[in-house]
């Protein structure tokens, strides 16, 4: 299997935590037919989801795809797919088997931040392989950034409807990443799209993560980068108490440029914030010159398109439209 190398990034060591230099990035191999992906559930409880991973696994075998699924996916413990110690056990097998391809995520939730200090990644960096999902398994793409391996946000198993045309979009470009051909996106025309050019690697994921990472081994350094957040059933005034911490913490000092997902479901408080979450953005992040995009189908809702993080991508933006190119 072919690994790609590119520049170098700065990563956790798996001993002591401490920081070290990679000298490589690291790309998994792309799958190809024949290859087995392991479904694995790191966060919250799969209850009564059988069927959304039956799914799955019909979905890999319509692509020349094998699956095996966890020991303890379907565990209980509380709030969790099993406790913190089956969760991590079924990771870390996946993790270390040379004969798993990529690793697809059942669902997110909470919970993987849990996991993240009883991770070793000494045989994973051997056979490196693809990890799938979004949301809290944010904090998985994190860590493997800083690892210096590339990783897919895309959607999870739960993620599949009774009738997928619903959400052919997320899976067609789930397709084209997991097989080497990252889609290029052209996003809808916003009136707040602050315009721009911008060139690096793509980071990011769920703000709350993103934020709830700061100050540990898993926080990103940003510096060069394009960022891309997305979030769900927050209030605006929680997104701006975020982006304001991450602000104070250095996190967009050096951006190259922004991408923002969905932002769904957002709740209404008492006292009404007053502008739109675009506005907020704006204004939460106006000391910054960094293009940025709105409008990117990425997030908490069906139309969930995959993104490569870790690759260098282009972005332009304008006030007509604004363009990701992976290629």
């Amino acid at each position: 299997m072919a690994m790609v190398f590119t520049k170098a990034v700065y990563a956790q060591g798996e001993a002591d935590n401490s920081s070290k230099m990679i000298s490589e990035f690291i790309q998994p191999p792309y799958l190809k037919a024949g290859d087995t992906v392991a479904i694995i559930a790191p966060s919250g409880i799969l209850k009564n989801r059988e069927r959304e991973v039956e799914q799955a696994i019909d979905l890999l075998k319509s692509w020349g795809l094998h699956s095996v699924v966890g020991a303890h996916v379907f565990s209980k413990a509380n709030h969790f797919a099993g406790t913190d110690d089956e969760r991590c056990e079924d990771l870390q097998k996946a993790m270390d088997d040379p004969k798993i391809s990529a690793i697809w995520c059942a669902r997110g939730g909470y919970g993987t931040v849990r996991l993240l200090d009883k991770l070793d990644y000494s045989k994973f960096k051997e056979h490196p392989k693809w990890l799938i999902g979004y949301s809290d398994i944010t904090a998985l793409h994190n860590q493997l950034h800083n690892q210096g391996i590339q990783s897919l946000h895309a959607l999870m198993c739960v993620s599949l409807t009774k009738d997928l045309t619903e959400v052919q979009s997320s899976i067609d470009t789930f397709k084209a990443a997991l097989f080497g051909k990252p889609k290029d996106y052209t996003l809808e025309s916003s009136s707040y799209n602050r315009v721009g050019e911008a060139k690096g690697e793509l980071v990011g994921g769920n703000l709350t993560m993103l934020h709830t990472m700061l100050g540990s081994n898993e926080s990103i350094d940003t510096s060069g980068k394009i960022l891309f957040i997305e979030e769900i059933g927050e209030y605006k005034y929680h997104i701006d108490r975020m982006l304001q911490s991450m602000k104070r913490a250095g996190y967009f000092d050096n951006l190259k440029g922004l991408i923002v997902g969905d932002m769904s479901k957002l709740r209404k408080n008492t006292t009404l914030w007053g502008t739109s979450v675009e506005q907020l953005i704006l204004d939460a992040l106006s000391a910054y010159d960094f293009p940025i995009a709105f409008n990117m189908p990425a997030g908490h809702e069906k139309d969930n398109r995959a993104m490569v993080l870790g690759k260098t991508i282009e972005l332009k933006v304008t006030k007509v439209e604004s363009h990701i190119s992976f290629n």
